[in-house]
């Protein structure tokens, strides 16, 4: 009998530590980000998770591809690097199981060239080279369209509208959507006369001022708010909802709003 007693307890000893490791790998977290800024404002808010008892650990990405690969395939846990529009599209495209669990902030897409010094002195027939991501066709094609170079169909709704929906182009540009959106920066300092729609996280990466250096740019009323997305089984899960308090609290709003200079623009939880 003692040898039972003695065999039970072991026994319970490994039962109570399998069940300790299950419950501290609750609080570490991988999470996929574009180098600038998700990345810089996940090392910002590493020591307030800390605080809460979770571990961060950021894998840095170059692409917009193969962060929600490996988020679907179980490599990472989250991701923070695209808005919703294009984690909508993903799914679309791959069928993949996964969701967002909460806006953090705005990067207002801008419009660049080394050449032209305004919109109002863009030359008749100016090429407009912009990413190869379809979710972000309306969004560009809205932002010229408010600064009235060009008039999308009536019909179309605005987001989801392509260069075929263009009823009216004064100037003639033609828009030429085929490039890497990680290229654009340096299509932008290499290509003469041309128009360069960049993403503001590889405008900054690239050296480049979005409110300062940008022809025109989106107003702080952008619905395309970056986002935390996570495979749909985890969007209860306590430590990245955790995550996500954390980066929309008061002290990462400020950061942003403090080292972007208005670059960024924190959404603060709003949707």
């Amino acid at each position: 009998m003692k040898k039972i007693l003695v065999f039970l307890s072991a026994l319970l000893v490994l039962v109570l530590a399998a069940c300790g490791g299950e419950d501290s790998e609750t609080g570490e977290i991988t999470v996929g980000a574009s180098s600038v800024p998700h990345a810089e404002i996940l090392e910002e808010a590493k020591p307030l998770l800390e605080e809460e008892g979770i571990t961060l650990t950021i894998e840095e990405y170059q692409d917009y591809i193969l962060p929600n690969d490996d988020l679907a395939n179980g490599d990472l846990d989250t991701n923070y690097f695209q808005h919703f529009p294009y984690l909508k599209q993903t799914i679309s495209d791959t069928g993949y199981e996964l969701e967002s669990i909460g806006d953090i902030h705005i990067e207002p897409m801008g419009v660049y060239s080394k050449d032209i010094a305004s919109a109002d002195e863009i030359p008749d027939g100016t090429e407009v080279i912009l990413s190869n991501s379809i979710s972000d066709h309306g969004r560009i094609l809205s932002l010229f369209e408010t600064e009235g170079l060009i008039t999308l169909d009536d019909s179309v709704e605005k987001s989801a509208a392509t260069i075929e929906d263009i009823v009216e182009n004064p100037k003639d540009l033609t828009f030429s959507p085929d490039y890497d959106p990680a290229l654009l920066p340096e299509l932008y300092n290499s290509e003469d006369n041309v128009l360069a729609v960049i993403n503001t996280n590889y405008a900054i990466q690239a050296g480049l001022n979005p409110l300062e250096d940008a022809l025109f740019i989106e107003g702080d009323e952008s619905e395309y708010g970056n986002i935390v997305a996570v495979r749909s089984e985890d969007k209860d899960n306590e430590a990245l909802n955790k995550l996500v308090e954390v980066l929309q609290s008061e002290e990462i709003q400020n950061f942003m709003l403090e080292e972007y200079e208005g670059a960024i623009v924190p959404v603060g939880g709003n949707k």
